[in-house]
């Protein structure tokens, strides 16, 4: 029972932020899981990629069923498929890491170096994202070069690469906030769902609780649903403290 609330909170809380912040929920899951040490670094990895699969789908279904949707698909197909072929090269780094170091821990710790090297990336691209010149790429096989990047780095960090994603779409592609979020999700999608059904098709599910999937899987959706509506209930302060100010 312990676990279970545990899972269900982290997946709750992560995915509300996440979804406050346009930058999903799993770049938060894996390394509070791991520093929480309730379970092996590969049942963490999966739990986070299922639970972050089904809230990208969940984004991306409401998106159009709103008709809001945003993706540019001359652009994010590409990116995609790229994607899902570099998560494949990213969890076949992870599966030869694993075998290298016996100690479980010490897996983990590689990958909260990098999570942490690469997280630090798109913090001070943000910071100084008013000075940098960005591009306009438009060629596809550019495209399938930087999703295969992108993948390789999510599916071996165990996250959904939100951040990573924003950012790269931000430089490379020179998209608005809200358009490039709508497109890191359409991604995230594609690449997540590659890297399940690469881990069923060569067995390599962790001997991980059905309930415990489930729940994280709840837990995400439901706090992807609620940030959502905090986010609107922000943006309706923000702009009724500032419309006042702006009318001055």
């Amino acid at each position: 029972m312990y676990t279970y609330l545990i899972f269900l909170s982290v997946s709750f809380g992560a995915s509300v932020i996440g979804a406050i912040c346009g930058i999903g929920g799993g770049v938060l899951i894996k390394p509070i899981l791991d520093a929480c040490g309730v379970l092996d670094v590969a049942s963490i990895s999966f739990l986070s990629s299922c639970t972050v699969l089904a809230m990208s789908c969940f984004s991306v279904v409401s998106s159009v069923g709103n008709r809001k949707n945003s993706v540019d698909l001359s652009v994010s197909t590409p990116l995609g498929i790229g994607a899902a072929i570099g998560g494949v090269a990213g969890r076949q780094m992870f599966q030869i890491l694993s075998g290298i170091f016996a100690d479980s821990n010490r897996v983990g710790a590689v990958q909260s170096a990098c999570l942490f090297l690469f997280v630090l990336g798109p913090l001070i691209y943000t910071l100084n994202r008013g000075k940098i010149v960005t591009k306009q790429i438009r060629r596809k096989d550019f495209c399938i070069f930087i999703g295969i990047f992108l993948g390789m780095l999510s599916s071996f960090l165990g996250i959904g690469g939100g951040p990573i994603n924003l950012v790269v779409l931000f430089y490379f592609f020179s998209m608005e906030t809200k358009t490039a979020a709508a497109n890191a999700l359409y991604v995230i999608l594609i690449s997540q769902t590659a890297a399940l059904l690469q881990t069923i098709a060569t067995a390599n599910v962790p001997p991980v609780n059905l309930e415990l999937i489930v729940l994280m899987v709840f837990g995400g959706l439901a706090g992807g649903a609620a940030g959502r509506r905090l986010n609107k209930r922000l943006e309706l302060l923000r702009w009724t403290v500032c419309l006042p100010l702006l009318c001055v």
